[in-house]
């Protein structure tokens, strides 16, 4: 009914904001000085590779000049790297180096504490129901055949889903 859709809407609404600050408190308190955005640019070099800055940008959904300033203070605080392509020396690729790919598991490694001090608090005859309802809702998320791509970051820059960094983690829950 509509109205069970509308009740669904709202209580994704409720649990996207507490797992966008769920999100925010993985990165703060670190002792390293890493915003959002630069862990999002972060997690797409992690999940895809060394990049341009202008595919960086287009798959965050930035001005190449925001990217590039991004990259820049990376680059500054040893998280990434530059390299030109040994085929043509005019593309320059940024990737990630050992200190930010330590980066992203020690936020990672947060984000599951917090992920696994939430479950605990869901009584146990729910959570198959919830690890049922999160995955058809991934998977409705990220449907390119009804031209979603919410997970990806086609709509909105988050990650690439389906393609696992070093540990064998999904990007997409880096965020």
């Amino acid at each position: 009914s509509a109205e069970a859709r509308a009740g669904a809407v709202e209580a994704l609404l409720t649990a996207s904001q507490a797992l966008v600050g769920l999100a925010a408190r993985s990165l703060a308190g670190l002792n390293e000085d890493v915003t959002l955005p630069q862990y999002r640019t972060m997690v797409v070099l992690a999940s895809r590779g060394p990049q341009r800055v202008a595919d960086i940008a287009a798959e965050l959904g930035v001005a190449p000049s925001t990217a590039t300033r991004m990259c820049d203070r990376l680059v500054r605080k040893g998280w990434a790297r530059r390299s030109r392509s040994t085929r043509d020396r005019r593309v320059v690729r940024l990737a990630l180096t050992p200190a930010g790919r330590d980066l992203i598991e020690q936020v990672m490694e947060r984000r599951r504490e917090y992920l696994r001090v939430m479950v605990s608090d869901v009584p146990q005859l729910s959570t198959p129901a919830v690890v049922q309802a999160l995955t058809c809702l991934a998977s409705a998320a990220d449907d390119p055949s009804r031209g979603r791509r919410w997970l990806s970051g086609d709509a909105d820059g988050v990650g690439s889903v389906g393609a696992a960094d070093g540990a064998g983690h999904s990007p997409a829950g880096k965020l």
